[in-house]
């Protein structure tokens, strides 16, 4: 045993970079949510599916954030015998491209959210193909993904770096397998994901983590101490890996994949909530991908040549997956303070003004480079009064 360790830490010492397969292209597309929502939409929370237009996508990748007329139909059309003040005739104003309603490009799409959302109880969670846009919860009001309008949704849309790694990243670092029809990131079928809104208790969301076709992990989704969740132990384990034998083992088309289930009071139910690649982009939370890239995988050998206790003991506990739960001495315990997602928020002012177009960004700029002059003129006297 201690050769082996020492031989595996050895080469673990030599490593340069995670010893991850190939990504392929057709793997990062098997983990979108329009492909795997129909192969198990009776394990999943209610949702609906919003196919993306080219013009909806090109608003989602412009500058600065412009939200549609709450009353889409009471737009007016404004001419120069209205007024010459007010007319749009005139191609020479910026100020005037900060008054047009963006939803006017994708008008039967904005109407299909609108309609999505009453048919789904008033409130929904949206999420592109691969990613929710929980970083960007910060700027709006109720400081969650809960959204009552089209402009709710599409606020979190633009604010949001997950989704701009969905748009302009979805493939980075991956090998065409020729596996996938599309080759072109620009031909990828976009999808926006409605889901019924729901309140899930974080602490009973677990991330699950598949190598070879075997369950290896499962961890908390929630980086806090849970106290309750060490008494469900063997059932946590028992739901989850009979959920993943029964629902994906044999159905999920890649045998390396990480999902993420949900498994509410009474919790005799596990909830598919999402698939993710096994990339380095994929949060191993607990683990680290080191450990789960070289984790023993036990063996499906059932001969009679097992016969000492010991064996069969440490077999079946290489064949049941591993349960990481956050301790009340663990590190990770006292990150409740810490705001999530803090890299990707903006100073509130830097918000409003991007909300309020190119006049008030332009404003605010002015306003910051006079503040930074005064700061440098005041430093400037400081310094030659202690001269």
């Amino acid at each position: 045993m201690d050769g082996a360790s020492e031989e595996s830490s050895e080469s673990t010492t030599h490593l340069t970079e995670l010893p991850f397969p190939p990504i392929l292209r057709s793997h990062i597309l098997h983990c979108s949510y329009d492909y795997w929502h129909p192969l198990y939409r009776s394990s999943t929370p209610k949702a609906r599916l919003v196919s993306l237009t080219p013009a909806f996508l090109e608003y989602l990748r412009e500058d600065g954030i412009v939200l549609p007329d709450d009353d889409i139909d009471a737009q007016t059309t404004w001419t120069d015998q209205d007024s010459g003040i007010y007319s749009q005739d005139r191609s020479d104003s910026e100020d005037d491209d900060a008054l047009l309603d963006p939803s006017q490009h994708f008008r039967d799409l904005h109407l299909a959210v609108k309609q999505t959302i009453q048919e789904l109880g008033g409130k929904v969670a949206p999420k592109l193909n691969w990613s929710a846009p929980k970083d960007a919860t910060w700027i709006v009001p109720t400081n969650s993904m809960e959204c009552t309008s089209p402009n709710d949704v599409y606020l979190l849309l633009k604010s949001s770096d997950f989704v701009t790694h969905d748009l302009e990243h979805a493939f980075d670092g991956c090998q065409d397998d020729g596996k996938s029809t599309n080759t072109d990131d620009a031909a990828i079928k976009y999808t926006l994901v409605l889901r019924k809104w729901i309140v899930l208790n974080p602490s009973l969301e677990f991330r699950c983590f598949v190598r070879a076709g075997k369950l290896i992990g499962i961890c908390q989704r929630d980086l806090n101490y849970f106290e309750f969740l060490f008494a469900m132990e063997d059932n946590l384990r028992t739901r989850i890996l009979a959920f993943f034998e029964e629902k994906l083992k044999d159905t999920f088309p890649d045998e390396n994949f990480a999902f993420d289930v949900y498994i509410p009071p009474p919790h005799n139910r596990v909830w598919l909530i999402d698939i993710n690649p096994w990339a380095p982009r994929t949060d191993p939370l607990l683990f680290s991908w080191l450990e789960l890239l070289q984790m023993d995988l036990g063996s499906d050998d059932n001969s009679d040549d097992a016969d000492d206790s010991d064996s069969d003991t440490m077999g079946n506990a290489l064949n049941t997956p591993e349960l990481r739960l956050v301790h009340r001495d663990d590190p990770e315990a006292y990150g409740f303070n810490t705001p999530q997602y803090g890299a990707q928020k903006l100073p509130k002012d830097v918000v409003e003004a991007s909300i309020g177009g190119p006049g008030p960004m332009r404003q605010f700029a002015d306003q910051w480079k006079e503040i930074m002059a005064q700061q440098q003129q005041d430093q400037t006297a400081d310094n030659e009064e202690d001269a």
